[in-house]
């Protein structure tokens, strides 16, 4: 047990039981759409950790006071924008409610008066607003610009001392009270400048180079990120846009920004050209544009002219501190950073030949850059994977020693913290990998690695509720992601919320189904989409996607695992026993503890060779 102080944030849904009343399966349609497209993103955005869910609310637990009431304006002001144009009555409508105070910490919830108060401000908010107590009100002074409503001490139920409560303007300052008559309003300073940036578009004719335009767009993102005094919108939100015509009108309304900046990217040999142009998102016209036609060696001099342009052209103070972040560049080597976004491509598809072919990559980005922190934390990632699936004889000290190379050269890099955390959690050094996995997290917010990671950590170790909301963070931060839909599956029944595991099921399918297109070389989208597919009880189609991972790879073991919990859960048991059989004298320690005690293998246990299957695990 352990205590602290933080800030705590309380929110439900106004008219929950009307709302399934009228439409049990579009509320709910609705609802999840707007924790994954909005809330889950924006909590992940200001370092939030969501304790515990509701059928129509959520406790969210953050280690700062102004983060917790920026989420929680952000997320309401984002809400109006969504419910335009939907019927009043089938509108979802937040209450939120915001506390700083005491709380106790004990198997990841919470308890106490701090967690106890901000439920009470919430249940006494308006639809649609946001109410925080005096504390809070207290911390974030002039911080935020914000207006607050003084509405004076209110007597909340089972809370032993009145709480003084602030209402926050969420658009123009609210009215005063009738029931506080001195009720005073600061005045709220203006807005920050803020921007959406779209994908650039591949313009190289070749859509192998899709991950170069990608990373470009993702780099420029990250150091407009650093500028404290712009509000930039998140890689995940605007990526939803990519390979998609777009309207710039129509992308300001929907992220409520004031401009958009959108360009392309033509890579031939050692030369590039990069178009670029920032658009006034109220009236669609431009307020600069240029094409870089440089050396493929001046690519982060591009990238650096972009944002200083765009800081002059909103008129954003840059400070000292800013510039220098900007202006450093990862790698002074281009054909470095070239290898590091293809390898960076190669391992977000995780099977055998693609961790090992990403490890090339980042081992080729070393090798010409031996200071490129990134590149020797996706060494140690794919290490750490090969290890832990395919049995590769790497020592975790080694995996350990490449993260700990990053680290020495970039301290504060998110993603060598993650990188670290992984190979501790090999280890089965828990306790020292989730302060890494928080630490990474808390210094990239958006990083989807560290997510994903540590919710595979936590389902091993079987901490099923603290791993769903990782893999739901992980999904806000990549939504085209179809792993974390398919690997939630089991997570979701085990903790049993059936209704989300069939819809984690029908948008995993959707996704496995894009990448299989993409990718048809890969037996992964396959075998996890088989396995969707028969949880849904598709079989016919799940045996089609079974026997195409196999063709592509019968001898990897992660196919065999895969497609025996196909096999199990389809009925089709001699056949689930005999693929056991086959992969056991290949699988390692976690493997054969997966077979022990994987649900999907619960219909075998009545098989007569089920012991021996056992035997062969021990």
């Amino acid at each position: 047990m352990d205590r602290r102080l933080a800030a705590i944030l309380a929110a439900d849904v106004v008219g929950y039981s009307r709302l399934m009343g009228a439409s049990e399966a579009g509320t709910l349609a609705a609802l999840k759409a707007h924790r994954r497209e909005l809330v889950d993103g924006k909590i992940a955005e200001h370092h939030g950790r969501i304790v515990k869910l509701t059928g129509d609310g959520m406790l969210v637990e953050f280690p700062s006071v102004v983060n917790a009431v920026a989420c929680a304006v952000e997320i309401q002001r984002r809400m109006v924008e969504r419910n335009a144009g939907v019927p009043g009555d089938r509108r979802i409508e937040f209450r939120i409610g915001v506390n700083l105070g005491d709380i106790i910490v004990e198997d990841n919830d919470i308890f106490g008066d701090g967690v106890n108060v901000a439920a009470r401000i919430e249940s006494i908010t308006q639809p649609g607003g946001v109410c925080v107590s005096g504390s809070v009100r207290e911390n974030v002074g002039n911080r935020l610009e914000l207006a607050f409503e003084d509405m004076g001490e209110q007597a909340l139920k089972n809370i032993e001392r009145p709480v003084r409560i602030y209402n926050i303007s969420l658009g123009a300052p609210p009215p005063l009270s009738s029931s506080t008559p001195q009720a005073q309003t600061e005045p709220a300073p203006k807005a920050k400048p803020s921007i959406a940036v779209l994908p650039f578009n591949n313009m190289s004719g070749d859509p192998e180079q899709e991950y170069f335009s990608d990373g470009i767009t993702e780099d420029i993102i990250t150091d407009l990120s650093k500028i404290s005094g712009l509000s930039v919108i998140a890689r995940n939100s605007v990526f939803t846009y990519k390979g998609k015509p777009a309207d710039v009108q129509e992308v300001s309304r929907r992220f409520n920004v004031a401009s958009v900046l959108e360009g392309s990217v033509r890579k031939a040999g050692q030369r590039v050209r990069i178009t670029a142009q920032l658009v006034n998102g109220k009236d669609g016209l431009h307020l600069w544009a240029d094409r870089f036609d440089r050396d493929l060696t001046d690519i982060f001099a591009i990238q650096d002219e972009i944002t200083k342009t765009i800081v002059e052209q909103l008129k954003v103070k840059l400070l000292p501190a800013e510039k220098a972040v900007i202006a450093q560049a990862p790698t002074g080597n281009m054909e470095a950073y070239t290898y590091y976004l293809r390898g960076r491509q190669f391992f977000h598809r995780h099977s055998k030949s693609y961790y090992l072919l990403a490890k090339r990559m980042f081992a080729k980005a070393v090798e010409l850059d031996p200071l490129y922190a990134r590149a020797y934390a996706g060494i140690a990632d794919c290490d750490s994977f090969l290890f832990l699936h395919y049995q590769i004889d790497i020592p975790v000290e080694e995996i350990l020693a490449t993260a700990a190379r990053a680290l020495d050269l970039e301290n504060g890099l998110a993603e060598a913290h993650a990188s670290r955390a992984l190979a501790l959690s090999l280890g089965e050094r828990h306790a020292e990998a989730e302060a890494e996995f928080e630490r990474a997290i808390a210094l990239n917010p958006n990083l989807f690695e560290a997510r994903y990671f540590y919710a595979r950590a936590c389902f091993a170790r079987g901490k099923l509720g603290r791993a769903a909301e990782l893999y739901e963070q992980a999904i806000a931060i990549r939504p085209d992601d179809y792993q974390c839909e398919i690997l939630l599956i089991p997570v979701y029944r085990s903790l049993g919320r059936n209704a989300d595991a069939t819809e984690a099921s029908r948008k995993g399918i959707e996704q496995a189904q894009k990448e299989i297109v993409a990718n048809p070389e890969n037996p992964r989208p396959a075998y996890l989409g088989a396995g969707a597919l028969a949880y849904l009880g598709e079989s016919t189609r799940a045996r089609e996607w079974a026997a195409r991972a196999l063709a592509i790879d019968p001898d990897d073991i992660l196919t065999q695992y895969n497609i025996a919990c196909v096999y199990s859960v389809l009925g089709d048991i001699d056949a689930a026993i005999e693929m056991l059989e086959r992969l056991l004298p290949h699988a390692n320690h976690e493997t054969k503890a997966w077979i022990k005690h994987d649900s999907d293998f619960d219909v075998l246990h009545s098989h007569p060779y089920w012991q021996k299957v056992l035997a062969l695990t021990a």
